[in-house]
C-alpha cells in the first residue's frame, strides 16, 4: 500500500530533504529489478532519500519516477529536474516523526 501524506508532512519532509545528497541513480539501462531492490533497501535504511534519473525526456523522467515509487510502495516528496525524493517509513526502526496535521 502506498504511502499517503498531508501537505503539511510533505513540507515537513521536504525541509528535511534540502540537504540530502542524492543516493542512487537510475542510468541507461532503466529500472531493474536490483534498482527498485537497492531503492526499497535504501528507503527501510534512510526512509527519506533522493534518486536522480537520468532521462531527457520529461515524460520519460515522470514515468520512471512514478514507477520506482509504485513498486517500492513509497511516496513522491518532491521531484525537481532530474531530482525526486520519497518517502517510506521504516517497517523495522522509525526515524522521521511527521508532524499529524
Amino acid at each position: 500500500m502506498p504511502t499517503l501524506l498531508t501537505s503539511a508532512q510533505t513540507r515537513f519532509l521536504r525541509g528535511q530533504a534540502h540537504d540530502l545528497k542524492a543516493m542512487l541513480q537510475v542510468g541507461g539501462k532503466g529500472i531493474t529489478d536490483a534498482l527498485v531492490a537497492e531503492v526499497d533497501n535504501a528507503l527501510e535504511h534512510h526512509e527519506l532519500i533522493k534518486i536522480k534519473v537520468g532521462a531527457e525526456d520529461r515524460d520519460t523522467r515522470d514515468a520512471a519516477i512514478a514507477e520506482i515509487a509504485e513498486r517500492t510502495d513509497a511516496a513522491l516528496v518532491q521531484r525537481i529536474g532530474h531530482t525526486a525524493v520519497l518517502y517510506r517509513p521504516s517497517k523495522e526502526k522509525r526515524q522521521i516523526v511527521l508532524p499529524r496535521t
